[in-house]
């Protein structure tokens, strides 16, 4: 498949630039792709399609204050997303400048604080920090990343909004937005539903936002991302599918996770890492249902999603979404795909 076949046209007016007024206050779009059904329907009804057979798995990583805005010694402006804390003085970072980056650049952060440039390593940067220790930085200096289409600056309100409630371990440099629409009191309901859930954990990087840039889409190279399955989830997944209840993701990243821990017909525990590709006509392991936020066009997001629920399926849920003005991205509202293709879905 080529990458023009994940193109849509999308009215920029669609595009959420801010959080609802109230998190969780956001419309949800209920399809089916074995029965073809489509209903509009609000993420507090969310528990009526949901059975205490199923597992809800969330993402609980935290997203860092990963952008950083410094100077050269020129005077130019550079602007930093740290990818991966190394070490207190080292990281792995993205670096945006108007020339060419060389080894021994310096980049000040305040008069006394500043990065330097020490190595090329593949698409990022490792540099070195002088005058303080990168948890420190990223807390007086740093800056929410949030995503290139949200066509404004971070604001005080977007350190709690492009957080999860649930959020527990620093690593992500952009949010589990599926995640973004679940307040405490939802796990309160799940509880009193009797909805069993559960917590993985996967860091996301900054290449979740890099675009696909091959035409053939079997040409392009996934980015790694870190990520952790306990033995209780483990358990509660295999218990889960003993009893015939669903496993159900609540984003693609714990989609990518819980895919990736497949391996030799076992789910792997522990600390591990992916650059899994999922695209039509992948054959789906672990989850059973899908809860997402609407992805760009030509994205490998949007390419996940075409693979679970069927490619011409998804096509018509998102021409739907846009017909009925649903509000798209980020801090946009959400599909719930409750059952994964299950006839093969073939591309002509």
């Amino acid at each position: 498949m080529e990458i023009d076949d994940f193109d849509y046209d999308l009215p920029a007016n669609l595009i959420a630039q801010q959080p609802p007024k109230v998190r969780g206050d956001s419309k949800l779009l209920i399809v089916n792709p074995n029965k073809s059904s489509k209903i509009d329907s609000h993420c507090k009804n969310f528990y009526d399609y949901l059975s205490p057979k199923d597992l809800l798995v969330f993402n609980d990583t935290k997203v860092i204050k990963a952008r950083l805005f410094g100077e050269k010694v020129t005077g130019g402006k550079v602007e930093l997303l740290i990818e991966n804390i190394i070490d207190p003085n080292h990281a792995l970072t993205m670096i945006k400048t108007s020339k060419k980056i060389h080894i021994g650049l310096k980049i000040f952060i305040s008069k006394s604080i500043f990065l330097e440039v020490i190595e090329l390593d593949k698409k990022l940067f490792r540099v070195k920090l002088f005058g303080s220790i990168f948890t420190r930085l990223l807390e007086e200096f740093g800056h929410v990343p949030l995503p290139p289409y949200i066509n404004r600056k971070d604001e005080a309100e977007d350190l709690e909004r492009y957080q999860t409630t649930f959020a527990k371990n620093f690593g992500a440099v952009a949010a589990p937005t599926a995640g973004l629409h679940f307040t405490e009191n939802d796990f309160i309901r799940f509880k009193q539903h009797k909805i069993s859930y559960n917590f993985l954990t996967l860091h996301i990087g900054s290449g979740t936002f890099q675009p696909v840039k091959t035409k053939n889409i079997s040409d392009h190279q996934m980015h790694f991302e870190y990520f952790n399955i306990s033995e209780q989830l483990k358990d509660q997944i295999l218990n889960t599918k003993k009893e015939g209840g669903r496993i159900i993701a609540i984003g693609t990243t714990c989609m990518r996770a819980l895919e990736a821990s497949f391996i030799d017909n076992e789910i792997k525990t522990g600390n591990q890492k992916t650059n899994i590709f999922i695209t039509p006509g992948y054959k789906f392991n672990i989850v059973d249902g899908l809860f997402t936020n609407f992805h760009l066009p030509k994205s490998t997001l949007l390419m996940l999603v075409s693979a679970f629920a069927g490619y011409e399926f998804t096509k018509e849920l998102y021409t739907h979404a846009i017909i009925k003005k649903y509000r798209f991205f980020s801090y946009g509202d959400a599909t719930f795909i409750e059952q994964k293709m299950l006839k093969e879905d073939l591309y002509k």
